[in-house]
C-alpha cells in the first residue's frame, strides 16, 4: 500500500504534526510505503518530495504576502502543480489529509480525489464546522456556524476581532463547503465520539464519519509500560497543557490557591506570565514551564492525578491519554472529547466553567484510592499503535 500523508508542516510544531511524524513511523514499520506533502517551510525534516512542497506562505506582512496567501487558501497559485506532480510520481493507493486549510487548502483532496484515489482526513480540530476552527464565542463554546450560514465568522469577527482576517476565514468557508468536501472525502477520522456526532450535526454523512483515538507514540509507550505503577505516588496533583483561557487555567489555579494541596503547572502560554505574577506568594501552587516529552512523562508517573479543566470542545486530548498511561488519573471537565477518556475507575468528570465543581473533584481525586496499575495496563492496549493500525488499515483506508 501506498499512503501519501498530507499535512501544512511536517516537523513536531504541534499536536497534528506529532500524529502526522507517529503514523508515518508507524506504516512504514507496518510495510506500508509512504510519502509526505507539505508547505514548504524552513524547519521541516528531510523528505523525499520537499523539493516539490508549494512555497511558503505568510498572512502578515504586505500586500503581496497576503494576496499570495489568500490565494493559497482558495486553493490557487502553486499548490496545484506541486500535489499533481508528487501524485504523477507516487501514485499512492490513499491520500490522507490532516491540517491543510489555508497553508495547503483541500485542493490537494479535490485533485486526488478526481483521480479515483481514496482520500481520508484526519480532523484535529472543528475546521470543516467552524471558520474559526475551535468553536469559541467570547470565551464560551458556540455552534452558529455549523448547520447554518457561515457568515456568523463576519459578524461576530471571530479571527483575532479582525474584520479582514474573519473576511478570508469566511470566504475559505464558502469556497470549501460541506457539500465540496464530502464530495472529495471518503472517510473523516474524528478522534472523538463527541467530533463525530458534531459534524453529523453539521450534516456530513454519518457513512464517512468514523472514529478512531490518537494513539501514543512507542517510544513514549515504551517508557509508560516501564513505570513502577505499585510505587506510592507523590504528594501533588498537576495540570499538563497550555495555560490560555480556553484551557480553564484561570479557574484552576483559583480553586487550587483556596485548597490545601500541591499542584505543579506544566506548559507556556498567552497567559504564563500574568498567573505567575498572580500566584507568586502561593507556596502550594508550582509552574515548571515547558517540559520535555521525558520531563513530562515522569512528572505524570509520580503524581497523585491529573487535571484537565478545559472550556472548550478538546477533541482527544494527548495529556489526558498520556496520564491514563502513566497510571494516573484524571478529573476532568465534561466537555468536548474529555469524558469519553475517563471512566470511574480511571478518574472523575465535574461541570466545566463551574469553580465549586472542580474544587470538589480535585477533593475527591486527591483523598481516593486509585489502582494506579489498572489504569496504566487498559490505556496502553487502547491507545497502542497496534490498535489503532489495525482499525486503520482495515476500516478506513481499505473500506
Amino acid at each position: 500500500m501506498r499512503v501519501l500523508l498530507v499535512n501544512k508542516f511536517y516537523y513536531p510544531r504541534g499536536g497534528d504534526c506529532v500524529v502526522v511524524l507517529n503514523t508515518e513511523k508507524m506504516l512504514r514499520e507496518n510495510g506500508a510505503e509512504v510519502q509526505v506533502f507539505a508547505m514548504d517551510y524552513p524547519q521541516n525534516l528531510p523528505s523525499h518530495y520537499q523539493d516539490r512542497f508549494p512555497s511558503q506562505v505568510s498572512f502578515g506582512g504586505g500586500m503581496k504576502k497576503q494576496w499570495k496567501a489568500l490565494q493559497r487558501t482558495l486553493g490557487m497559485g502553486d499548490v496545484k502543480d506541486c500535489i499533481n506532480a508528487v501524485l504523477d510520481d507516487f501514485k499512492p493507493d490513499v491520500v490522507h489529509l490532516h491540517n491543510i486549510h489555508s497553508y495547503l487548502s483541500p485542493i490537494v483532496g479535490e485533485l486526488a480525489h478526481k483521480r479515483g484515489i481514496r482520500v481520508v482526513w484526519t480532523l484535529h480540530d472543528y475546521k470543516l464546522l467552524c471558520p474559526r476552527y475551535d468553536c469559541l464565542l467570547n470565551g464560551k463554546p458556540c455552534e452558529k456556524c455549523f448547520s447554518g450560514s457561515k457568515f456568523n465568522v463576519l459578524t461576530h469577527k471571530c479571527m483575532k476581532g479582525s474584520l479582514p482576517a474573519s473576511g478570508v476565514a469566511w470566504l475559505e468557508a464558502l469556497k470549501w463547503n460541506r457539500s465540496k468536501l464530502e464530495q472529495n472525502t471518503d472517510a473523516f477520522i474524528c478522534p472523538s465520539e463527541f467530533m463525530a456526532s458534531k459534524m453529523v450535526a453539521g450534516g456530513f454523512s454519518p457513512e464517512k464519519v468514523k472514529v478512531l483515538n490518537n494513539f501514543l507514540d512507542p517510544v513514549k509507550l515504551k517508557q509508560y509500560r516501564a513505570f513502577d505503577n505499585n510505587v506510592p505516588r507523590e504528594d501533588y496533583y498537576c495540570f499538563v497543557g497550555r495555560l490560555s483561557a480556553e484551557k480553564g487555567i484561570e479557574d484552576l489555579l483559583d480553586v487550587a490557591s483556596r485548597l490545601p494541596y500541591r499542584v505543579k503547572v506544566a506548559g507556556s502560554g498567552t497567559l504564563e506570565p500574568a498567573m505567575r505574577i498572580k500566584y507568586a506568594d502561593c507556596s502550594n501552587i508550582e509552574f515548571l514551564g515547558m517540559l520535555d516529552a521525558s520531563e513530562v512523562a515522569q512528572l505524570l508517573a509520580h503524581a497523585r492525578f491529573s487535571v484537565m479543566p478545559s472550556q472548550c470542545y478538546d477533541n482527544n486530548p494527548l495529556s489526558v491519554v498520556e496520564s491514563l498511561c502513566a497510571g494516573t488519573p484524571v478529573a476532568g471537565a465534561d466537555i468536548g472529547g474529555i469524558p469519553e477518556l475517563i471512566d470511574s475507575s480511571n478518574g472523575i468528570v465535574f461541570q466545566p466553567f463551574d469553580k465549586e465543581a472542580l474544587s470538589t473533584a480535585i477533593t475527591m481525586a486527591m483523598s481516593r484510592k486509585w489502582e494506579h496499575a489498572s489504569i496504566a495496563r487498559q490505556a496502553l492496549e487502547r491507545f497502542s499503535p497496534a490498535s489503532h493500525m489495525k482499525r486503520l488499515i482495515n476500516d478506513i483506508y481499505g473500506n
